[in-house]
């Protein structure tokens, strides 16, 4: 798991194009990352939706969105076709970042964990440290926690 106010590490994950996206491609901009454990699904299209939705926000407090689950390429560029979603999705097939982020498995009474992303978010700031993170939140808690938690850096900025 990260740790709050250390860098937080650079990924290369292609998005719902295949493009690859990397987090030192925002440096200057405050990146939300959200983690969904599948796409088109009734908690992950609450979440999604939330965010896209509050667009606006965000950009208003100079950050960008990012969603990022283990679904593939074409099953997040559906989803973003039918959802409408103003945002790049991350695939994560292999889980290697969900897992370097805290974020894979499901724990299941303390003892075992489900093998599926953990719904979370984290926060970046301009200069790619970690300013906030959620593991295992509920949907629209994820969104806006997140948009609190950029709307603070500014007021604390004085920006």
């Amino acid at each position: 798991m990260l740790t709050i106010g250390e860098k937080a590490p650079d990924f290369a994950l292609p998005n719902q194009d295949g493009k690859t996206v990397r987090l030192s491609d925002f440096r200057g901009k405050k990146v939300v990352i959200f983690a969904f454990p599948k796409a088109n699904t009734t908690g992950c299209n609450a979440q999604a939706c939330g965010f896209r939705d509050d667009m606006e926000e965000f950009r208003t407090n100079n950050a960008v969105v990012l969603g990022l689950s283990c679904d593939g390429q074409a099953t997040l560029k559906e989803w973003q076709t039918s959802k409408n979603l103003p945002y790049d999705l991350l695939s994560d097939p292999k889980h290697v970042m969900v897992e370097q982020w805290g974020a894979w498995g499901i724990p299941v009474f303390g003892l075992v964990k489900v093998p599926m992303i953990n719904r979370s978010y984290w926060v970046i700031d301009e200069n790619g440290v970690l300013i906030d993170q959620q593991i295992n939140v509920l949907p629209g808690t994820s969104v806006r926690k997140a948009l609190e938690s950029v709307s603070k850096t500014i007021a604390a900025t004085g920006d």
